[in-house]
């Protein structure tokens, strides 16, 4: 008896300390993924502030609530699983169905910006007098999610793709954890920026001079950086859907476009000495987002004026 109950904790030692490896490796494996899919990260954190942008102050928090929980359902009860099943049964159609994504990604930026330049305007924008305030907020609610889905999954394949090789346990395991925590981190990050002029105003009632000074710079700078996030959510969404195409195509082995891109940001970087690296990335993404611009542009030309289609409940 003594000797079984040692052989039964000397498995259940073993079976710990497999435990702890595989949470190690899983940990390790996330860390590395989740730097991977930092640029994307970035754009999603400019392209969310956009949907908030215009709304009175207490419905910020609730908005960015909504969209919060919004991209967890996106992450771990659509695209992980979604995830999963196509590297084990399809994974030739993973590239496909991220470039429908930058697809999309690209015709609503290139729409935004055909609305700035004058053009037809599709759905209610804040712009226009809104009869039923609930009903706006929702579907500026569902764009953001919508938005986020498109985001979520190249973040999601970025991190696919660092695990490929692993196990199953250990790929559902990252998935999660990067899901997770660049949820966080993305809409913790835009809850304080739209929070910011709040915290000015609170400051601007102190007694010390440099509160107030602080304060009073807030309030006259996040309306400003509000507008310039909203402007760069637009960019964002251009270069990362033109990007994701362009590397699908790549992918596809249609490698015209990429090689153009390449040439671009080669040639800046021969020319700009030591900003060349800084200057020939921007280059590439400039000429992604152009990409991106075009692509989306053409897709807007066919759904609004050939077949009259457009976003007819979504707020812009």
């Amino acid at each position: 008896m003594p000797g079984g109950l040692v052989a039964l904790l000397d498995d259940v030692s073993v079976i710990a300390r497999a435990a702890a490896a595989s949470v190690d490796d899983v940990g390790i494996a996330a860390s590395k993924a989740g730097s991977k899919a930092a640029g994307v990260v970035i754009d999603d954190a400019a392209v969310t502030p956009s949907y908030v942008t215009g709304f009175t102050p207490d419905r910020e928090l609730p908005i960015i609530y909504a969209i919060t929980k919004g991209s967890l359902v996106n992450k771990l009860l659509i695209l992980l699983p979604a995830a999963l099943l196509l590297s084990a049964f399809l994974p030739w159609a993973i590239t496909p169905i991220l470039m429908l994504g930058g697809l999309y990604l690209s015709y609503e930026g290139a729409e935004k910006v055909l609305e700035k330049l004058g053009g037809a305007k599709h759905g209610e924008t804040l712009e226009d007098p809104i009869t039923d305030f609930a009903k706006f907020e929702r579907d500026r609610v569902k764009g953001a999610i919508r938005t986020d889905l498109i985001l979520s999954a190249e973040i999601m394949a970025i991190t696919l793709n660092e695990v490929a090789t692993e196990t199953l346990v250990t790929r559902a395991g990252v998935l999660a954890i990067v899901g997770i925590g660049i949820t966080f981190v993305v809409y913790g990050a835009v809850a304080l920026i739209v929070k910011m002029d709040d915290v000015g105003l609170h400051l601007a009632k102190k007694t010390s001079t440099a509160a107030k000074s602080v304060g009073k710079f807030l309030l006259a700078a996040m309306p400003r950086l509000l507008v310039a996030l909203s402007f760069i959510g637009t960019v964002a969404m251009l270069w990362v859907g033109g990007g994701i195409v362009l590397h699908g195509l790549e992918v596809l082995g249609i490698h015209g476009p990429v090689d153009m891109q390449h040439a671009i940001q080669h040639s800046v970087e021969a020319a700009t000495g030591v900003l060349g690296g800084v200057l020939g990335w921007l280059s590439g993404a400039i000429a992604s987002g152009i990409f991106g611009l075009i692509l989306g542009a053409i897709v807007v030309f066919v759904l609004h004026k050939m077949f009259g289609l457009g976003h007819s409940s979504e707020a812009h």
